[in-house]
């Protein structure tokens, strides 16, 4: 059976890129090592700004903790009667500040990048200055000017808004009819414009492209085509080196790590999984998790076509609980560079996130959203193949942390 029938079957179903190239030239790429590192020089030029307005940030960096979860890795092996070989630990993005998912990460940083090209254009800022001064009125009345449009399932619609009506632009997130009711809510609590569509995530974006691009003050984050993002995101997989290594955590050729990332339109985990590659080279294996009605980066990926092909041309019909994850088509950028350097992917059905949802809360304590649980699948699906105990299996937790209480008690109800 070929890729198409099997993903056409809706079955579960784990996927090794042939393509994969275990040394290649990072700078081979359309993003390359130099951008990121310019990346990392303006989110730190960032921080006391990052930390005037939003304190819950820890010296204005945006970032998050790593866990280790015994308890989870045991109630998984109970659940599915198998074995995960080596330890198991989870990435909390959930808990980034600000916007409480992994699009903090790109989402805020392609914000951040846009006023400041805007304020160093007209001479109104200096890259020594203290960006402090970005909180005083006359900054807050320049970006008001100016637009930023988005098109969003959910999480980077958040990012964007908060961020952008926080410094003072007025904001357009262009959304499609599977973004939760909570998220359309407290984007509107934040002064942010919502545009609700009857159609899912791409003609959301195509349409916010089209308003953005008819005004000459308007910017629009293309999640699908957005080199910024992408390098946002970069910038926090490089930082789990340093995290790992504080917790003592070795890695190397004899000690791997598998990391699997929840994937949508593939610019968030493609990022990490770039970040990840730069300090790791061949020891980290990356993996992403797509619900089985929307696995649009293995469909890209395995055919060759990247983003000239949706899930919707095999007829599959790009409806799942994980809305963040609800994308017929993968980023061309990420497409591109995931060809080589991603180790698999794999798809899971939407029951399973609850399942995992429900066990990690219970074992844990700890809530994800259904799309931030993909993950979990991943080490079920490594182990039948991978049986050393000294592998470091992580999960990336994308979000969670804002779903408002009753939301919450519902999924603990499914």
């Amino acid at each position: 059976m070929d890729i198409i029938d099997r993903l056409k079957s809706l079955n579960e179903i784990i996927w090794y890129n042939p393509n994969y190239i275990a040394y290649p030239n990072m700078n081979d790429f359309s993003i390359n090592i130099e951008d990121v590192k310019k990346a990392e020089s303006r989110l730190l030029r960032f921080t006391p700004y990052i930390e005037k307005v939003f304190p819950e940030t820890k010296d204005g960096i945006i970032e998050s903790p790593i866990n280790r979860i015994y308890k989870m890795k045991n109630k998984i092996e109970n659940i599915f009667d198998t074995k995960i070989y080596g330890n198991l630990l989870l990435k909390r993005d959930d808990l980034l500040p600000i916007a409480g998912s992994i699009k903090a990460r790109g989402g805020i940083y392609e914000v951040l990048k846009y006023a400041e090209e805007l304020l160093l254009k007209q001479g109104l800022l200096n890259i020594n200055d203290d960006y402090r001064i970005l909180t005083e009125e006359k900054f807050k009345n320049f970006f008001s000017q100016y637009t930023i449009q988005v098109g969003s399932t959910g999480n980077l619609g958040l990012s964007i808004g908060i961020i952008s009506a926080k410094i003072g632009f007025k904001v357009i997130v262009h959304m499609s009819y599977d973004a939760k009711k909570w998220k359309k809510d407290l984007l509107r609590s934040k002064g942010v414009k919502v545009v609700e569509y009857e159609d899912d995530y791409s003609i959301a974006v195509k349409e916010g492209r089209y308003l953005s691009d008819r005004d000459p003050k308007s910017y629009f984050i293309d999640d699908e085509n957005s080199k910024n993002l992408f390098l946002g995101y970069t910038v926090g997989g490089m930082r789990v080196k340093k995290q790992l290594d504080n917790m003592g955590i070795l890695v190397d050729e004899d000690n791997p790590l598998f990391v699997y990332l929840p994937c949508g339109v593939g610019g968030g985990p493609g990022g990490v999984a770039y970040g990840l590659k730069l300090v790791y080279g061949d020891n980290v294996k990356c993996f992403f998790a797509e619900p089985t009605h929307s696995p649009a980066m293995l469909l890209g990926l395995a055919t060759g076509k990247y983003d000239k092909i949706s899930v919707k041309d095999i007829g599959l019909d790009n409806k799942t609980e994980a809305d963040g994850l609800a994308v017929g088509r993968p980023s061309p950028i990420a497409s591109e560079i995931m060809d080589k350097l991603l180790t698999g992917a794999f798809t899971i059905e939407d029951k399973k996130l609850h399942i995992f949802l429900k066990a990690l809360y219970k074992s844990e304590n700890i809530f994800l959203e259904p799309s931030a649980l993909a993950g979990f699948l991943g080490p079920i699906f490594t182990s039948s193949k991978y049986k050393e105990e000294n592998i470091t299996h992580l999960c990336w937790g994308t979000g969670g942390s804002l779903v408002p209480k009753e939301v919450r008690e519902e999924f603990l109800m499914i």
